[in-house]
């Protein structure tokens, strides 16, 4: 299995455990996203590189055996973060430095014959985390 450059972290929700692949170009933020997100109580998937599967008509990851439970820390280095060893994917956030619209079209993202939600956001601003949050919830 081929991992993904990505960054995976999940949320128990009333549905059980369900996640969010943070995407984007090396230096937008995603380790740093999935920091904050993580400080709210979220757990880590993987930082970086995610294994991506389907089954059943969802999507599922992992972290690479050689990554799991750590997180880079920009400034600091590789730390241990909490966390879940895989979940559910529901939704995936392209990161960006570019404007986002305010009142965005739907958008989804297809891996392996399986569509999920998308989100394009800007992790810089302190809200990203929250609106990650809120995104999840209205799933």
């Amino acid at each position: 299995m081929q991992p993904l450059h990505a960054t995976a972290v999940a949320r128990r929700t009333p549905a059980g455990w369900r996640g969010v692949l943070i995407q984007g170009p090396s230096g937008v933020g995603k380790s740093d996203l999935a920091l904050r997100l993580i400080g709210q109580g979220w757990r880590l998937i993987a930082d970086d590189w995610t294994h991506l599967w389907s089954s059943g008509g969802a999507l599922y990851a992992v972290a690479p055996a050689t990554i799991a439970g750590q997180i880079e820390v920009r400034g600091l280095g590789i730390v241990a973060a909490p966390v879940q060893s895989f979940a559910r994917i529901v939704l995936a956030v392209a990161c960006t430095h570019e404007a986002v619209e305010r009142m965005p079209e739907a958008a989804s993202w297809i891996w392996d014959g399986v569509t999920i939600p998308q989100l394009r956001l800007d992790p810089r601003p302190a809200s990203a985390g929250q609106v990650v949050a809120t995104a999840l919830a209205a799933l």
